[in-house]
C-alpha cells in the first residue's frame, strides 16, 4: 500500500540524510551513488506528482514509505572461488591458495576474502652472484673462486634443486667514472705489470647451472678490473640481471641475487656527471660476449625503478657487504621488498654462511603483495600469522619467521571507488615464489530490475522499466497519460491566487500537476522537507524521534520539541511529587532552575545563605526563645528539633559548628543535623550550646580592648613622627645660618710657589 506523496518523500529523506544516500534518478544512477542506496520499482511507488528520485534511498526508509520488500532492488557483491588448491604434498606441493576469485563489487561496497600460505621444504632455488671486480676486491676473488661446491653444498641443505650463475661489474667507461687512456682502458690496476681485465658496467659470465665445476672453472678465469671513483655501479648490473632472463637462465622457482661489493652505488642522475642523460629503459642489452655494451647511453637506475623491476622479476637480493657500508645498504634495503643485508669480511670468506643465513631469513618471510591496480580499485591486508592479526596495511601482507609446514592466512579487503571500464584483473603472490592468486573484477553498476514492458498498459503505449514508465514521443506524465506539450499557462500547477510562477518555479508542471525535484513536495512545491529542525545533527533526531513533513517535525510518542529533541517524560524532574524542588520548571525532561540555583533538582545555590545562616533564626527561637522568629518560632521552624547542651563540648568537636551572631549582637554556637543541602523540607535538628547564649559582654570588652590598644599605637606612632620632623627643620635651619657666616681667604693656604728658576741657555726667545 502505497503512503501519501508527502510522506512518502519525507520519510525517504529523513532517512537518507541521516546516511550518505540521497534521492537520485534513474536507478542506475541511485545504484552507483552510494552502496546504501537501492531503487523501488513499484509503479504506484510515488504519488501526489513526487519526482521519481524519491524511489532512491535505504531499503528500510523504502519499506516504511510503503515498497513492498520484492520491489526494492538493491544488487550486492559477493566473491566467488573458481579455482582452488589443496595446500601441502596433497596438492602437489602448491603453497598458495585460491587460485582463481571471481568478484563483483558495487561502488563504495566493500568486498573481502582469505588467502592461504602454507611454506614447503625444499623448494628449488636459483642463486646467481653478482661480484663487484673494483680493484679494492682484489683479495676476494680467490675465494669466491672457490665458492661454488660449497655454496650449492650448503643449499642442498635445504632444498634438492639448486642452480648458481656468475655476473661481475665495476662502472661505466667513461669519465669520470673510469681513466679512457686507452692503456688505463686495457689494464686498469695500478701497477702496470700486473695484469688486469678492462672494466665493464655489467659483464655475464656464467648462466645458472647445477654443475659446481663448471662454476669453478669459469669463476677461476676471472681477473680484477678497477676504476677511478668510489662508488660502483652495481645498479646497472642488477637491471640487466632482473631483465635478461633468458640470457641468465631464471627458472619460475626462488629467484636469489648476491650481490657482493665494499663500496656504495651510483643511482640516478649521476650520469650527467658523464653527459647522460637518457633514463634507464628497463631492457636487456647484453652483447654476444655477455658485456652491457650500452652504459654510454644509458644513466644509472634509481631506487624505486630498481624495486619496480626486481619485484616484477621475482628476484630477492641478498646485500653481501663489508662493514662500513652496511649502514648505507640497510637503508637500500627498506626500499627493496624481500631483500637482506649480511655482513660481508673483508676477504669474503665467510659468504658461504651469510648466504646460508640470508636464504633462511628470507625463505620464513612471507609477503603477500599485489600486482599495478586499475583506476578505483584499492585493497588493504589484515595478517594472521599465528598470533593476534596485525593491523590494516595497504600494501601487503607481511608474516616473519614462518615455519615449513606452517600454514597463515590474509585477510584481503577489495573496493571499487567507481565502475570499472570493464572486466579487470589483479595477480596477488607471495614475494620470492612463482605462484599466483588472479582475481578477477567485475562492475556492478546496473539494475537487475523485471524485464522491461514493452509496451505496457500501466504506461499507454509506453514501456515499463525499473518501475517507471518510459512515453513514446508526444506524450507526457507519469503514466503517459497525457498527449501534447504542457500548456504555456501552467494550468492547475498554479497557486491558487493565480500569481506566480507554475510549481512555484521550483518544479515542472506535467498533465496539470507538478513533478517536484528531491527535497521538495506539496501542490506547489512549497514544502522543503529537508528543512526542519536537527537535533544532535539529524532531521527531526532521526527517524526513531520524528519525521519531517513540509518543513515541520512531526514527533513520536515520547518525544516533543521543535526538533523532538525533547523527552516528554517528567519522572526525572520529581522528588516527592514536586517539580524540580519548586525552583525551577520540567524542559525536555530535564530541570530548568531559577538564576542561582543548581543541581538536578535545583537544590543548590551557591549565591544563597549558607546552611548555618538558614538556621541562625531557627536555633536562637527553639533554644532561647528569641530572635526575629520567636512570635511565629512553632510554624515558621515547624520541621526543626532544638536540644540545648549545657557543658561546654571538645575543642576538637567544635570545628563542625556553626558560629553566627543573632540579631541583638549574641554569639550562637549550634550544631546542625540532617541538613543534606537537596531538600529543605526534611526534618533538622539543632544542638545549641547554652553557656554563648550569654557571651555577648565578654565579647565587648575584649573587641573594646583590642580596638584601645590599636588606637594607643597608632598615636605613638604619629607623635614619633612629628618630633623626627620637628628635629630635621631645626638642624636644616642652622646649616644654612653657619654657611652664610663663612668667610673664605682669598690665597689657598696649601700653595707655595718655587724656590728656584732654571733657564735653558740654548734656548734664544725671538
Amino acid at each position: 500500500m502505497a503512503v501519501p506523496g508527502g510522506l512518502l518523500l519525507a520519510a525517504v529523506l529523513g532517512a537518507a540524510r541521516a546516511g550518505p544516500c540521497l534521492p537520485r534518478a534513474p536507478c542506475e544512477a541511485c545504484i552507483r551513488s552510494q552502496p546504501q542506496c537501492a531503487w523501488c520499482e513499484d509503479p504506484d511507488f510515488t504519488q501526489g506528482g513526487q519526482a521519481e528520485a524519491a524511489r532512491c534511498g535505504p531499503r528500510e526508509a523504502l519499506e516504511r514509505a510503503g515498497c513492498p520488500p520484492s520491489a526494492v532492488v538493491e544488487p550486492r557483491g559477493r566473491v566467488r572461488v573458481l579455482e582452488d588448491v589443496v595446500l601441502g604434498p596433497g596438492g602437489g606441493g602448491a603453497q598458495l591458495g585460491p587460485r582463481v576469485l571471481h568478484v563483483s563489487l558495487r561502488p563504495g561496497e566493500e568486498q573481502s576474502f582469505q588467502v592461504r600460505f602454507r611454506r614447503a621444504g625444499g623448494h628449488p632455488v636459483d642463486l646467481y652472484y653478482l661480484m663487484d671486480l673494483s680493484y679494492s676486491m682484489r683479495d676476494d676473488l680467490h675465494n669466491v673462486r672457490s665458492l661454488g661446491s660449497a655454496l650449492l653444498a650448503a643449499l642442498r641443505n635445504v632444498t634438492s634443486s639448486v642452480r648458481i650463475g656468475f655476473g661481475s661489474f665495476v662502472d661505466k667507461t667513461v669519465l669520470p667514472y673510469v681513466s679512457t687512456v686507452p692503456s688505463k682502458l686495457r689494464n686498469p690496476c695500478p701497477e702496470r705489470h700486473e695484469p688486469c681485465d678492462p672494466p665493464a658496467a655489467f659483464r655475464h659470465v656464467l648462466s645458472l647451472t647445477a654443475n659446481a665445476s663448471e662454476f669453478a672453472s669459469r669463476v677461476s678465469q676471472q681477473r680484477i678490473s678497477g676504476n677511478l671513483d668510489s662508488p660502483e655501479g652495481g645498479f646497472d648490473a642488477i637491471m640487466q640481471v632482473a631483465v635478461c632472463e633468458k640470457q641468465i637462465g631464471w627458472r619460475p622457482v626462488t629467484r636469489l641475487l648476491v650481490f657482493a661489493s665494499d663500496d656504495t652505488f651510483h643511482t640516478a642522475g649521476d650520469g650527467k656527471l658523464g653527459g647522460i642523460f637518457t633514463p634507464s629503459d628497463s631492457r636487456c642489452h647484453l652483447d654476444a660476449s655477455g658485456v652491457y655494451s650500452k652504459s654510454h647511453l644509458y644513466d644509472y637506475p634509481s631506487v624505486g625503478h630498481l624495486a619496480q623491476v626486481l619485484s616484477a622479476a621475482n628476484i630477492q637480493p641478498i646485500f653481501a657487504v663489508t662493514a662500513p657500508t652496511v649502514p648505507v645498504y640497510q637503508e637500500l634495503s627498506r626500499l627493496i621488498p624481500k631483500s637482506v643485508v649480511g655482513e660481508l669480511r673483508e676477504d669474503s670468506s665467510n659468504v658461504v654462511q651469510l648466504i646460508s643465513d640470508a636464504y633462511n631469513s628470507l625463505s620464513s618471510t612471507v609477503e603477500l603483495q599485489h600486482s599495478p591496480l586499475p583506476p578505483g580499485i584499492s585493497l588493504s591486508y589484515e595478517s594472521h600469522c599465528g598470533g593476534p592479526p596485525g593491523p590494516p596495511r595497504p600494501h601487503g601482507g607481511f608474516c616473519a619467521g614462518v615455519r615449513i609446514n606452517q600454514q597463515v592466512n590474509f585477510t584481503v579487503r577489495v573496493r571499487a571507488s567507481g565502475c570499472l571500464a570493464g572486466p579487470q584483473a589483479v595477480a596477488l603472490r607471495v614475494l620470492g615464489f612463482a605462484e599466483e592468486l588472479r582475481l578477477e573484477l567485475h562492475s556492478l553498476c546496473g539494475c537487475p530490475c523485471a524485464p522491461p514492458q514493452a509496451p505496457a498498459p500501466l504506461c499507454h503505449g509506453g514501456s515499463l522499466e525499473c518501475g517507471v514508465c518510459r512515453c513514446p514521443a508526444g506524450r507526457r506524465g507519469r503514466r503517459c497519460e497525457c498527449e501534447g506539450p504542457e500548456a504555456v499557462a501552467g494550468g492547475d500547477c498554479r497557486p491558487p491566487n493565480g500569481t506566480g510562477p507554475p510549481c512555484g518555479g521550483r518544479g515542472q508542471c506535467v498533465c496539470g500537476r507538478c513533478e517536484c525535484p528531491p527535497g521538495l513536495s506539496g501542490p506547489q512545491c512549497q514544502c522543503d522537507s529537508g528543512a526542519c529542525e536537527r537535533h544532535d545533527g539529524l532531521p527531526c533526531g532521526g527517524p526513531q524521534r520524528g519525521e519531517c513533513v513540509c518543513g515541520t517535525c512531526r514527533c513520536r510518542g515520547g518525544f516533543t520539541g521543535s526538533a523532538c529533541g525533547c523527552s516528554a517524560g517528567r519522572d526525572g524532574c520529581l522528588r516527592g511529587g514536586r517539580e524540580c524542588g519548586g525552583r525551577g520548571r520540567c524542559v525536555c525532561g530535564r530541570c530548568r532552575c531559577q538564576p542561582g540555583y543548581l543541581g538536578p533538582l535545583c537544590a543548590r545555590c551557591p549565591s544563597c545563605q549558607t546552611p548555618c545562616q538558614r538556621h541562625r533564626d531557627c536555633a536562637d527561637c527553639k533554644a532561647f526563645g528569641l530572635g526575629p522568629l520567636h512570635a511565629n518560632c512553632s510554624l515558621a521552624c515547624n520541621r526543626t528539633t532544638a536540644r540545648v547542651l549545657p557543658a561546654r563540648p571538645p575543642r576538637a568537636a567544635t570545628d563542625a559548628w556553626c558560629t553566627e551572631q543573632a540579631a541583638d549582637g549574641r554569639i550562637l554556637i549550634f550544631l546542625i543535623e540532617g541538613d543534606d543541602g537537596e531538600d529543605e523540607d526534611g526534618d533538622v535538628t539543632l544542638t545549641v550550646w547554652a553557656e554563648e547564649a550569654a557571651a555577648a559582654e565578654p565579647m565587648k570588652l575584649v573587641v573594646g580592648l583590642v580596638a584601645g590598644i590599636v588606637a594607643a599605637g597608632l598615636l605613638l606612632v604619629v607623635l614619633y613622627r612629628v618630633s623626627v620632623e620637628v628635629y630635621d627643620r631645626r638642624e636644616y635651619q642652622r646649616f644654612e645660618k653657619e654657611r652664610r657666616r663663612a668667610r673664605w681667604n682669598e690665597n689657598n693656604p696649601l700653595f707655595k710657589s718655587a724656590t728656584t728658576t732654571t733657564v735653558n741657555p740654548n734656548y734664544v726667545q725671538e
